[in-house]
């Protein structure tokens, strides 16, 4: 008979994770080897890009509230440090894997060149529940976490960015404990915090700000909706999503379709998005508002005609069975990888445009650049700055990569790509190998 753990939940004993042949990993590795054969990039390099510089797997012991001990998975991936400090996000997830945080630092690596800005990804976390334990419980978990970490994470080595039930009090909690042992405030180790710890203004809706930016020029580029009101389907309501749709909504595109975790609302005339997010801050979701339009699975959702589908809830959500059903014009990705390698084959042999993550959802990341730099130079931006900066940078990528799909006759991702990939091989070359 098994042993059975005192106080166990979902996120002391979690569950084997199924392998998925459309892995989060095997999508951005995919995407890298396509856009460093294309490049022609020196095979020594290669070798060092496609591997993380480091990964840490260690354990995390904390006293329950019930004074019994429990003992939690944490990781950190540290991917390529070319252009840069490390630079992402912390996940407290149950069902965290280090699969995906391996395709996340990835990730991060070439948003951050795309953009260019001065760092290479990382990405950790650890494998616990926010809902099931409480907050004196998470604390513990985070500050044992960062502890741990200490001779790796620093303003100038690797700095945390916030991300699955990482909030504002979290990225706190993180930098207190980094300021505690360095004895000094030290408030560049961490993005994400409240603003009267130096946090920055525009955090909250940094990612939808920058996605806004980015449907706009894709749709002029694509010359769709040039004479109708735009149509929108958002899939997530998270920070990203909900506050894409009202953004959106505010901005006079006519939101057709929105959805959580347990599904969504479909309306040809658009919906009442300030109403439905109003009613899932409440509710918890979005079920419940019959007269919103007609209530679908996420599957059915995203296969609705709209012109555009922005896909904001986790990784391969838009799979191969998807793809030949999707009834959007163009697909601007929102989350991390949500288009599977396969399916985005698909809308390429349909002609379907797709805006790749690594570009579309970039100005989170940016919110976190803006952050560092204010920490160092101890100053604050006003808002209007922020924005006005957001949106130069999110539009000189933009205007870089579409120029270079153009020259070379590939698609947005691959352009994207090559520019990151290029960007990074050439960093690492210049710098040499320590031998």
């Amino acid at each position: 008979m098994p042993y059975t753990v005192p106080d166990a939940g979902e996120d002391l004993l979690p569950p084997t994770p199924p392998l998925d042949e459309e892995s989060p990993f095997a999508t951005m590795m995919t995407r890298f080897d396509e856009a460093a054969e294309k490049l022609g990039i020196d095979p020594d390099i290669y070798q060092i890009l496609r591997r993380p510089d480091r990964e840490i797997t260690y354990s995390v012991p904390i006293q329950l509230d019930s004074g019994r001990t429990a003992v939690f998975e944490s990781f950190r991936v540290q991917h390529n440090q070319g252009l840069g400090p490390f630079l992402g996000p912390l996940r407290l997830d149950p069902h965290l894997k280090l699969d995906d945080l391996r395709a996340l630092a990835g990730y991060m690596t070439w948003k951050c060149s795309l953009l260019g800005i001065p760092f290479g990804g990382a990405a950790g976390g650890i494998r616990i529940s926010a809902r099931l334990r409480s907050p004196r419980e998470l604390e513990r978990a985070v500050r044992r976490y960062t502890a741990g970490l200490l001779d790796v994470i620093g303003a100038n080595t690797d700095i945390f960015a916030p991300d699955v039930a990482t909030d504002e009090r979290v990225m706190a909690w993180v930098m207190d404990t980094v300021s505690e042992h360095v004895r000094y405030t030290e408030t560049g180790v961490v993005t994400g915090k409240p603003l009267i710890l130096s946090g920055t203004r525009g955090l909250e809706d940094g990612a939808a700000q920058g996605l806004r930016t980015i449907v706009r020029l894709a749709l002029d580029s694509a010359g769709i909706a040039a004479d109708h009101r735009p149509s929108v389907i958002v899939q997530g309501t998270g920070r990203v999503g909900g506050n894409l749709a009202r953004l959106l909504d505010e901005s006079g595109f006519l939101v057709v379709g929105l959805s959580d975790v347990s599904g969504g609302y479909y309306q040809p005339k658009g919906l009442p998005v300030g109403e439905l997010l109003a009613h899932r801050a409440l509710q918890g979701g979005l079920e419940g508002l019959p007269s919103a339009g007609d209530w679908l699975s996420n599957d059915e959702l995203v296969t609705r005609p709209c012109d555009v589908l922005v896909p904001c809830a986790t990784a391969n959500t838009i799979r191969f069975e998807h793809a030949g059903k999707l009834g959007a014009r163009l697909v601007v990705e929102g989350a991390h990888g949500p288009v599977s390698v396969r399916a985005d084959r698909v809308l390429a042999q349909r002609g379907i445009p797709c805006v790749p993550d690594i570009l579309a959802n970039a100005g989170g990341v940016l919110s976190n650049y803006f952050e560092w730099v204010q920490n160092r130079q101890g100053l604050t931006w006003l808002e209007d700055v922020v924005e006005k900066r957001r949106k130069r940078f999110m539009t000189e990528a933009w205007t870089a990569t579409a120029e270079l799909a153009k020259q070379k006759g590939v698609s947005l991702r691959t352009a994207a790509h090559m520019l990151a990939v290029g960007r990074v091989a050439k960093a690492d070359q210049v710098r040499g190998t320590y031998a």
